[in-house]
């Protein structure tokens, strides 16, 4: 088993910074990789970034390369997700997720890839 806690949402404007933050507790954090998802009103639920079980690979989805940057500190079992010039379009709830079942190398990037997920924490950014 393995819990997930996000924090770090809120209300910004436009250009404005934030950032998430994912505590994790259960099984061996080290071991896995993990994932920030959004999902924003009557949309589904998308990857916006991954990282590897050591930080060591990374992806974004193409709408936030540049300005989100998703890191992870294993001896604090916690991930984050650095956003910098927020977009209203980036308004969703953030979700963490953790692959805990990979058996590949590569960042898996869907929803059902991910066997963990937090509660959630609400991200609106407005103009």
């Amino acid at each position: 088993q393995v819990q997930l806690v996000e924090s770090g949402g809120g209300l910004v404007q436009a250009g404005d910074s934030l950032r998430l933050s994912c505590a994790a507790s259960g099984r061996t954090f080290s071991r896995y990789a993990m994932g920030w998802f959004r999902q924003a009103p009557g949309k589904e639920r998308r990857i916006v970034a991954a990282i590897n079980w050591n930080g060591g690979s990374t992806y974004y989805t193409h709408s936030v390369e540049g300005r989100f940057t998703m890191s992870r500190d294993n001896a604090k079992n916690t991930v984050y997700l650095q956003m910098n010039s927020l977009k209203p379009e980036d308004t969703a709830v953030y979700y963490c997720a953790a692959d805990t079942t990979s058996v590949t190398l590569r960042l898996r990037v869907g929803v059902d890839d991910y066997d963990y997920w937090g509660q959630g924490t609400q991200v609106t950014v407005f103009s």
